[in-house]
């Protein structure tokens, strides 16, 4: 049947289909900027600020339309943790070592800079989150030099890292909580799970409570994107021993039906509607600003140090191997690459400083600047590292084994 020749992951199709959504989401941006600045800036902002159905088109994007975008983060969470390369504690350690190291060190810089001002501390998590199209749009750039088993582990990295951004969100960035509307959310929730353990493989009804999810999460306080991930964890996955990572599967159909919306739709439209920065204001004094120079700051030197010493730590304390294949210059290209965090920076930076445009624009110039930087250094990196297969770097004895093939 068709649908069985699909890849068993949508983010593995992206890795092995050329990243192409990368590549979309960095022309939308540079799209986005050249809007901003040119004669139709004004009905730029206009249109984004205009009112339909009683939300804005700016809410619109990115209330609904990215609530698909984190409904297909779920199921990928979910099916990497059941039925992926994280169903096991051994395949989750480095994965989750750099994705931790990769969160906190970020965080650290951003508070280090904003110490003084209390009030641009609500931005500290901006720069912890790494945006997995960009990057895999960089990696596939780079080809041959890259080997299979970076792009794999970047993957269970992101996923990870998705992961921590959204109980981030979860936690820290509520409105005032409605009782009702949250209540109402739960009762909805509980009747998912009941039609996955009752076992209908029906989508339909799944999509049908999941839009009434929404709904009630909008209303409740709580970020109505977080009603994508509730609903991904509640669609089945079904995997066996027999057909493992099944294509046929509930939660893969829904995946790979998502997918091209969220790669070639959603993401480009909240990359347009939110990349755009007048630069006609900027000046070094905006540079140097607390929270410009936070997010660039913790994208370009947090997130590669946090990523790069969690996993040469992990490593050298013999907790987890390295990539197979991957020598250490490899591996900091990979951590600078791990600082674009174009997407959920801009997200988490809309929903930090919602009631002050001004440092928005400073959000959006930092973030803007720091995946800059870590796209184009971490590409240089990556182009003039060694290949491992053609120099081995000295190593002790767990990392050799980790640069043989597994069976």
């Amino acid at each position: 049947m068709p649908f069985l020749a699909r890849p068993a992951s949508a983010l593995r199709g992206l890795i092995t289909s050329g990243a192409s959504a990368g590549l979309i989401l960095m022309a939308s941006a540079a799209i986005a900027l050249v809007v901003a600045n040119s004669g139709w800036s004004e009905a730029y902002v206009t249109i984004l600020k205009t009112y339909v159905g009683g939300l804005s088109v700016l809410h619109w994007i990115n209330d609904g339309l990215m609530a698909l975008f984190f409904l297909l983060v779920g199921l990928e969470i979910k099916r990497e943790v059941l039925d992926g390369r994280l169903r096991t504690w051994p395949d989750r350690v480095l994965p989750g070592i750099a994705a931790l190291g990769g969160m906190l060190a970020p965080a650290l810089v951003y508070v280090a800079v904003n110490r003084s001002s209390p009030e641009t501390l609500r931005g500290w998590a901006i720069p912890t989150a790494t945006d997995i199209a960009f990057a895999l749009g960089v990696l596939t750039l780079l080809g041959s030099r890259v080997p299979v088993s970076l792009k794999i582990f970047l993957t269970a990295l992101a996923i990870l890292d998705d992961l921590g951004a959204v109980l981030i969100i979860a936690a820290f960035y509520t409105a005032d909580l409605s009782l009702p509307m949250l209540g109402g959310a739960g009762l909805v929730l509980l009747v998912l799970v009941g039609l996955n353990r009752a076992g209908v493989t029906r989508l339909s009804p799944y999509l049908g409570l999941g839009a009434l999810l929404w709904v009630l999460v909008l209303g409740s306080g709580i970020h109505a994107t977080i009603a994508g991930v509730l609903l991904a964890l509640t669609i089945p996955l079904r995997p066996s021993p027999a057909r493992p990572d099944d294509p046929a599967s509930p939660l893969h159909r829904l995946e790979h039906a998502l997918h091209p919306w969220s790669a070639y739709l959603v993401l480009p439209v909240f990359g347009f509607a939110n990349a755009g920065v007048s630069l006609a204001g900027l000046s070094s004094r905006m540079l140097l600003e607390p929270v410009t120079l936070g997010v660039a700051l913790g994208l370009f030197v947090g997130k590669p140090v946090g990523v790069f010493g969690a996993i040469l730590a992990a490593v050298r304390l013999g907790l987890a191997e390295r990539p197979a294949g991957a020598g250490w210059w490899q591996i900091f290209g990979l951590s600078l690459l791990c600082g674009v965090g174009f997407t959920m920076s801009l997200f988490i930076g809309l929903l930090a400083f919602a009631e002050r445009p001004d440092l928005e624009t400073a959000t959006k110039v930092g973030v803007l600047i720091g995946s800059g930087t870590c796209m184009l250094a971490g590409a240089l990196v990556l182009l003039l590292a060694p290949r491992e297969g053609r120099r081995r770097l000295a190593a002790p004895a767990t990392e050799t084994r980790a640069s043989e093939p597994r069976a």
